[in-house]
């Protein structure tokens, strides 16, 4: 499991002026932030910190979900400085090395960067893993694994991180949980309300490649296909290889509808990796440039 460094909480990186005393001016109080309303030792590292920082404009969260039903409530008029980024895509896709690649040009840019992604929360992510290995988990037991698993991070990790500045890189985000539900037959009007407390990124890419090409990727970098990443849980195919094309394939056209309804900008692939991490730096730090 992929631990994280913290902060420390005597001073603060912001993106664009370096490192800043996290303390308030002589004589003023302490101001905290909305997730100083949630009792954990995580978000109270980050909590207020970005409110502390003078020149930087903060702005209001954005929730999916409606006005009434959407969000947390305990943070809806929550105000953020930091940044949302997404990088989905399927197994084997170079996420992971596009995200390794782009903090590292980023922190080089002076922007302090997050990462986080799926099965990380410190409180169910290991748990997802060993319920993966040593259970067969029903299709809404495994939604809402993943869904409790988000949750926490939401809270501990990604909000407390954009409130302070932070350029938060996702490696995923609820569009592959939500196309894991629909190839697996829930429905995607279940999906969308159960994240309906999600917070909506700035910037969302998802990296297509064909499945053929991922397969191949799969067995050079394990040996191994995956059984849930296969969706060997679906019976679509007698032979694991069969079941992993089908499977991928039905994902792929599932994210075409997610594209249209979440406005998700298309990243081919099947390119060599420095020339996916140039189109992917190019509009990252072009988008960050013009807001900063």
């Amino acid at each position: 499991m992929q631990t994280y460094s913290r902060p420390s909480p005597d001073a603060h990186t912001h993106p664009i002026r370096g490192k800043v005393s996290a303390e308030p001016p002589a004589g003023e109080p302490a101001k905290g932030g909305p997730a100083d309303k949630v009792e954990d030792s995580y978000v109270e590292e980050y909590a207020g910190m970005g409110n502390a920082i003078g020149g930087i404009v903060n702005r209001k969260a954005r929730w999916y979900g409606t006005k009434k039903l959407g969000g947390l409530h305990y943070l809806n008029d929550m105000e953020i400085s930091g940044r949302l980024i997404v990088v989905e895509g399927p197994d084997a896709s170079g996420r992971s090395t596009q995200i390794e690649m782009v903090t590292a040009s980023l922190e080089a840019e002076g922007y302090a960067v997050l990462g986080t992604g799926l099965s990380r929360s410190e409180l169910i992510g290991q748990g997802i893993l060993e319920a993966k290995r040593n259970v067969s988990l029903g299709k809404k037991t495994l939604a809402l694994f993943y869904a409790a698993d988000f949750a926490d991070q939401l809270e501990h990790k990604i909000i407390p991180a954009l409130q302070s500045g932070y350029i938060v890189l996702a490696d995923r985000y609820i569009y592959t949980l939500m196309a894991r539900n629909t190839v697996r037959g829930i429905k995607r009007s279940w999906s969308s309300g159960l994240y309906s407390f999600a917070l909506v990124p700035d910037m969302i890419f998802y990296l297509d490649v064909d499945p053929y090409v991922l397969v191949h990727r799969v067995f050079a970098k394990r040996q191994s296909l995956d059984y849930y990443e296969s969706g060997a849980d679906l019976g679509l195919a007698e032979d694991m290889f069969d079941s992993f094309i089908t499977y991928q394939q039905r994902l792929a056209r599932e994210f075409k509808v997610l594209k249209r309804k979440y406005d998700l900008n298309i990243i081919d692939g099947n390119r060599p990796v420095e020339e996916i991490n140039s189109d992917l730096e190019r509009r990252i730090i072009g988008y960050l440039s013009n807001t900063s």
